[in-house]
C-alpha cells in the first residue's frame, strides 16, 4: 500500500507541469488569444473536493434526519465561532458520519491483514467509530476556543490604534478598516468581515452586534456593548475606547495571574508519568540489575 501511494505521489508530481500548462492553454483558448476557432462548450468538471462535499452534504441530511435533537443552530454557531463560514450543519454532520463509517473500516482492514483476534479487531473498531464521531467536534470546540482566546489577546491592541487613529480626526468606520489592513489573524478576519458587513449596507452597530453573535468572547461582548451604549447615550467614543483598553488590559492581568496559578496542576501529570519514570529508570536500573545478578549468581 505504501509502495503504491509513492508511485501515484511520484507520478503526480512528474505530470504535475504538464497539467498546469494544459490547463493554462485551455484558459487561454477559451479567452480566444490563439485565434483558434470557437470549441464546442465543455460540461463542467466537478472536482474531487466538490464531490466529496457533495457527499458529506448527502450523509449529513440523512443522519440529521435519525437524529431527534439535532441543534443545528448551535452547531452552525460553533463552526463560525470556530472560522468554518463555509461549512454548513449538515455537511459537519456528514463529515462526522463519513469519519465514524471509515476509520473503523481501516481498523479492521490493518488490524484483519495482520492478523489479529477478532476481539482486538472488534475493540479497535470500536474505538475508531467513537474517535471518528468525536473528534471532529472536540477539533471545532478546541479551535474554537483557542479562537476566542486570540480574538481576547489581541483586542486591547485593536483598541489602541482606534484611539490613535480617533485622535488624529479619522471616522470610526474609517479607522476601523485602517486597523484591519494591520492585523492578522481571527481578530483581522472578523475585523474585516465586520467591515464587508458595513459595505453590504448594514449599520456599524449592527456589524458589531453581529460580531458579537459569531464570537461571543467577554472582550468581545464588553467592546460590543460599550459601542451600542456610547451610540444611544451620545458618549465620547474616544473616551469610552479608553476606558474600554484600561478594563481589558486588567482583565488580562488576571487572567494571565489565573493560568500561571494552574500551570503547576498541569505540570503534574506529565512530571509523574513521563518524567519520573524516566528518572528512576536511569537512576535505580543499573542497582536493579546488579542486585538481581548477585541474587542469581
Amino acid at each position: 500500500m505504501l509502495f503504491a501511494v509513492a508511485v501515484s505521489l511520484g507520478v503526480s508530481a512528474a505530470l504535475e507541469g504538464r497539467v498546469r500548462r494544459h490547463e493554462n492553454l485551455t484558459q487561454i483558448t477559451a479567452y480566444g488569444y490563439t485565434g483558434l476557432p470557437d470549441a464546442p462548450p465543455q460540461p463542467p468538471r466537478v472536482s474531487r473536493r466538490k464531490s466529496f462535499d457533495q457527499l458529506a452534504t448527502s450523509m449529513g441530511d440523512f443522519v440529521a434526519r435519525h437524529i431527534v435533537n439535532l441543534h443545528e443552530e448551535e452547531i452552525q454557531r460553533e463552526l463560525i465561532t470556530a472560522g468554518f463560514y463555509r461549512v454548513g450543519a449538515r455537511r459537519f454532520l456528514g463529515y462526522r458520519a463519513l469519519a465514524a463509517i471509515g476509520l473503523p473500516i481501516v481498523c479492521i482492514w490493518l488490524f484483519g491483514l495482520g492478523g489479529a483476534p477478532f476481539l482486538v479487531i472488534a475493540i479497535c473498531a470500536l474505538i475508531g467509530f467513537v474517535v471518528g464521531w468525536v473528534g471532529p467536534n472536540f477539533v471545532v470546540h478546541r479551535r474554537g476556543r483557542m479562537r476566542l482566546r486570540s480574538i481576547d489577546d489581541g483586542l486591547p491592541g485593536l483598541i489602541d490604534l482606534l484611539v490613535v487613529t480617533l485622535e488624529a480626526g479619522v471616522g470610526f468606520t474609517q479607522a476601523l478598516r485602517m486597523a484591519s489592513e494591520r492585523l492578522s489573524g481571527p481578530l483581522g478576519e472578523e475585523v474585516r468581515l465586520t467591515i464587508q458587513e458595513q459595505s453590504l449596507g448594514l449599520s456599524t452597530l449592527e456589524a458589531l452586534e453581529n460580531w458579537l453573535r459569531r464570537c461571543d468572547s467577554p472582550a468581545v461582548r464588553s467592546f460590543v456593548r460599550a459601542m451600542v451604549q456610547g451610540d444611544r447615550l451620545g458618549v465620547s467614543i474616544g473616551q469610552i475606547l479608553r476606558n474600554q483598553a484600561v478594563e481589558m488590559r486588567a482583565r488580562q492581568k488576571h487572567i494571565i495571574e489565573e493560568r500561571a496559578q494552574k500551570a503547576p496542576i498541569k505540570i503534574l501529570f506529565p512530571l509523574v508519568f513521563l518524567i519520573f519514570p524516566a528518572m528512576f529508570l536511569v537512576i535505580l536500573g543499573p542497582a536493579l540489575f546488579d542486585i538481581s545478578k548477585s541474587l542469581h549468581g
